[in-house]
């Protein structure tokens, strides 16, 4: 594990870069708290899926929040790099976008947004930091 920036802990198990300086600004908007980011592939995240979900299928991005102590971690993130080339792909942007639109949605979601659970707030946040940082659609913008 490598700290990438003063409040990103990463783990890259695969051999892609990303624009881990947009990541770094994007989380200094909104915590000065730690967060562990695992980068990996379809083959390790669906396990994690399955264990933690029971979900026995491949996702984009998974958030693991931990609960809130003094100088304790927001906690982890874990991002298929594999999901980053296809969605890239498919909705026409570049990989580093899609890694910070899945980085976003998982950082918000550690910072106790839910967007299964709440009224839009969790889709206003995200929206409010895509135009911020000049993003393309939010993921939660097109899987409505």
């Amino acid at each position: 594990m490598i700290n990438v920036a003063n409040n990103i802990d990463l783990d890259n198990q695969t051999d892609i870069e990303f624009d881990f300086d947009l990541v770094n600004k994007i989380t200094n908007d909104l915590t000065k708290k730690e967060v562990e980011l695992i980068i990996t592939n379809n083959a390790t995240i669906q396990q994690i899926n399955n264990e933690y979900r029971y979900k026995d299928e491949p996702t984009d991005v998974l958030s693991f929040p931990l609960e809130e102590m003094h100088n304790s971690p927001l906690g982890t993130i874990v991002i298929s790099s594999d999901f980053v080339i296809q969605k890239a792909k498919e909705f026409g942007h570049t990989k580093d976008e899609e890694f910070a639109l899945l980085y976003l949605h998982g950082i918000l979601h550690l910072l106790g947004y839910d967007h299964e659970l709440d009224d839009g707030q969790h889709r206003e946040k995200e929206k409010e930091i895509i135009e911020k940082f000049n993003l393309p659609t939010s993921l939660i913008v097109r899987n409505d």
